[in-house]
């Protein structure tokens, strides 16, 4: 599967911003997606994913009540978005694919195969 993640930008706090997973390959309904991000001089980590279906969404403590993840198989798209962005969100945000047929999310980054590009999201105080 190949993932191009789009949406970032700078923003002041506060602000919302939606980033886009966007897939190729056809086995990419049955594949779980998830969203890590890492900032300079930390290491990279889970922030949200989502089961094939979408029945299953997982987010990171620190994110929980301001991002939302959603998909739709019908355009290939897992959705993140984010509100009440914080300067401490601001990281190069990756999405990733889980090919192991499951209705499980994993959040180690171990678990998932294929890796978007990246975007960058920077949130001003």
């Amino acid at each position: 599967v190949q993932l191009q993640a789009s949406g970032g930008g700078l923003v002041q706090a506060g602000a919302s911003l939606r980033l886009s997973c966007a897939a190729s390959g056809r086995s990419f309904s049955s594949c779980a997606v998830g969203w890590f991000r890492q900032a300079p001089g930390k290491e990279r980590e889970f922030v949200a994913g989502i089961s094939s279906g979408g029945s299953v969404k997982l987010l990171a403590d620190s994110v929980k009540g301001r991002f939302k993840i959603s998909r739709d198989n019908a355009k290939r798209t897992v959705f993140l978005q984010m509100n009440s962005l914080k300067p401490d969100d601001t990281a190069v945000y990756y999405c990733a694919a889980d090919r192991t047929i499951s209705g499980y999310v994993s959040r180690s980054d171990e678990a998932y195969d294929d890796w978007g590009q990246g975007t960058q999201v920077t949130v001003s105080s």
